[in-house]
């Protein structure tokens, strides 16, 4: 970002909520006076004040600071678009109804693509009463081994933390039909249609 919040973002955000500047200065403990100065371009608010006159006004940091307000077109979402991103670093699991983005540990995080699933990456799935039983004939060493596995629904996620030197086993109660996701460390996302 490059700009700064400017007099005009404010007072098109302030008059999108119907607030005076009255009553946008008692949100963030300032006076009118200095709503009306910010406006008129004779002032500009205090590093301080950016969040919580972006909170005030209920759009981001990123929006108040470029003047690009985002409106959510999407009224329903899908599971089934589930899109992963893994940290590289501390291996933070970040999971998304649809693609994003995201940062974590300062590192730009890329959307996991899926692999074609080989012999060692092969998911197995098996009915044990109400549950799913999956099961991967995968190594689980220090260095290479299947860190998640999850089973996402139109409706649900399911998702287990696996660790080294465990068995690459879990249990899902069945939700119906979906996608079982699983991410190897090395060779990246697998998954199997259920």
């Amino acid at each position: 970002m490059t700009g700064y919040v400017t007099g005009n973002t404010i007072k098109l955000l302030r008059e999108s909520k119907g607030y005076t500047q009255k009553q946008l200065a008692d949100k963030i403990n300032v006076s009118d006076k200095t709503v009306s100065k910010w406006e008129t371009r004779r002032g500009l608010p205090d590093i301080s004040l950016i969040e919580p006159l972006s909170e005030a006004l209920e759009v981001s940091v990123s929006e108040l600071l470029t003047g690009n307000c985002i409106k959510n077109m999407n009224k329903s979402s899908n599971m089934k678009k589930m899109k992963f991103y893994v940290c590289p670093v501390c291996g933070n699991i970040i999971q998304s109804t649809g693609e994003g983005s995201f940062s974590c540990c300062g590192v730009s995080l890329p959307v996991l693509e899926k692999e074609e699933p080989d012999e060692a990456h092969f998911i197995n799935v098996d009915k044990v009463e109400n549950d799913y039983y999956v099961t991967i004939n995968h190594p689980m060493t220090k260095s290479h081994y299947i860190s998640f596995i999850t089973y996402v629904t139109g409706d649900r996620v399911q998702t287990v933390k696996l660790y080294p030197e465990q068995n690459c086993e879990c249990r899902f109660f069945i939700k119906g039909h979906g996608i079982i996701y699983a991410y190897c460390n090395r060779h990246g996302l697998y998954s199997k249609i259920i």
